[in-house]
């Protein structure tokens, strides 16, 4: 999938409805016409993810251990040595002892041109880890230790950020992102391995754990248009809570301006309450107690990316919702609505990222640039069932969007905005959540859409 720029995924939702209100979404311009029906097959995606025992052993480790027992992960166990780090965003240097463990090489089945990777862990006050990506690609020469994202769930001794200005020229990271800068010269990521630094506060016996490493490569086909689905599965409407965004516009603007931005935030909290994760009357001690929804406004805090400014960072989404007990979270992408059809008859709801013309999406009533949504059911025609958090209020946010429309918005890699220009989509990403330990109904339906 090519890029013309760095992709957006900063939710334009405030200024798509005031120019609603404004009726400035009816068209100053004519929409370019529907490009040609796209009959390319289903975009071909290779996720591969580190979380059992074995796998863990399989790894190098410099400092770290492998830990059994029902959740297996690594975690520090002798430091490898000390280092300083310098937070570009408090300005404070500090010395964190670390240790790392670097994962066995994994040949793609499908050279990407796309590649991101996931982690979920447990890090407790004085400690955070750091992901990087290293590959090799398809004429044989490699990447850069590319870093992936320097995590924590707090924001008190670090500020967890992604880290601009990566690149080697031949590919650079967007944010979370991998991406070859030229797919049309036919040059792919061949292979690739991760490393994780565990830090921690000198003298202590903290530790993070790490429980899952993985990374989605994809070779996604540039298309404006996808080809049309049919119902593979019976209706199905999953009880999903429903969270608005736009009751928390004003709210909390150090993160990224507040409500009307926190689509990504709003709906991983939806998913993270389906499977039982509560946050404590403590955890939410900080926030206003005037405002509804107490718990958006903390996943918005506790997914703020300082860097890209943002509450949209796809894998911190990911890795705060591991942060509740036994709950996992993945980033991938999906080949089709009948993907999302399987997750969901196994009980498994599903956030999408697709932008669109407000004429794009029948009874959305906005355009946007980049907006994340629940996917909790489908109707018996198929349609899409679901929790939108560009919504007036709670009450409001469940919604049913018709499959043809929603299935393109979300799919294909290639759109226009509002002014003509082609600008880019998604191309299926998805997060999926889902517990430590999958029914065996749960296990089929992952495994299913390459989930290992």
């Amino acid at each position: 999938m090519s890029r013309s720029g760095p992709p957006s995924r900063r939710s334009v939702l405030a200024a798509a409805v005031v120019a609603a209100v404004a009726g400035g979404t009816s068209q100053a311009t004519a929409a370019p016409a529907a490009a040609p029906r796209d009959t390319t097959p289903a975009r071909p995606v290779d996720y591969r993810a580190w979380t059992t025992y074995a796998e863990w052993r399989t790894g190098t480790a410099l400092g770290t251990r492998a830990l059994a027992g029902a959740r297996p992960g690594i975690a520090i166990a002798t430091p490898a040595g000390t280092t300083d780090y310098t937070d570009p965003h408090t300005g404070t240097t500090a010395a964190w002892e670390c240790a790392t463990w670097t994962s066995p090489v994994h040949r793609l089945t499908v050279p990407a041109t796309e590649a991101i990777a996931s982690w979920n862990a447990h890090t407790p006050p004085g400690t955070w880890i750091q992901t990087e990506l290293q590959g090799t690609y398809s004429d044989g020469t490699q990447t850069p230790w590319y870093v992936m994202g320097r995590w924590a769930a707090g924001d008190e001794d670090i500020r967890r950020t992604s880290v601009d200005g990566q690149t080697d020229g031949r590919s650079t990271i967007w944010t979370d992102t991998f991406a070859v800068d030229d797919p049309a010269s036919g040059l792919r990521l061949a292979s690739y391995r991760l490393r994780l630094t565990l830090y921690r506060r000198p003298g202590t016996q903290l530790t993070p754990t790490v429980w899952r490493i993985g990374a989605m490569g994809s070779d996604v086909p540039d298309r404006f248009t996808v080809p049309a689905s049919t119902p593979a599965h019976p209706a199905t409407e999953l009880t999903v809570p429903r969270y608005s965004q736009e009751i928390h516009a004003g709210q909390y603007p150090q993160y990224d301006n507040g409500g009307e931005a926190w689509c990504s935030p709003t709906s991983s909290q939806m998913i993270i309450e389906y499977w039982g994760g509560r946050l404590t009357p403590a955890q939410l001690s900080w926030v206003d107690p005037s405002y509804a929804d107490p718990q958006v406004c903390h996943a918005a805090r506790s997914t703020y990316d300082y860097q890209y400014a943002g509450c949209g960072n796809w894998p911190f989404n990911a890795a705060y919702a591991a942060t509740f007990k036994d709950l996992q979270g993945v980033i991938t992408r999906l080949g089709s609505l009948t993907d999302l059809e399987t997750l969901v008859a196994a009980g498994i709801p599903a956030i999408t990222s697709q932008s669109f013309l407000k004429s794009e999406l029948t009874g959305a009533g906005y355009g946007t640039s980049g907006h994340l949504m629940t996917v909790i059911g489908f109707t018996a025609d198929g349609d899409v069932i679901a929790n939108d958090p560009a919504s007036p209020s709670d009450a409001a946010v469940r919604r049913v969007y018709l499959r043809r429309e929603f299935e393109n918005i979300w799919l294909r890699t290639k759109r226009y905005n509002a002014s003509g220009k082609v600008v880019s989509g998604s191309g299926g990403v998805c997060y999926l959540y889902f517990p430590a330990h999958p029914t065996s109904r749960q296990r089929k339906a992952l495994a299913a859409v390459g989930m290992c």
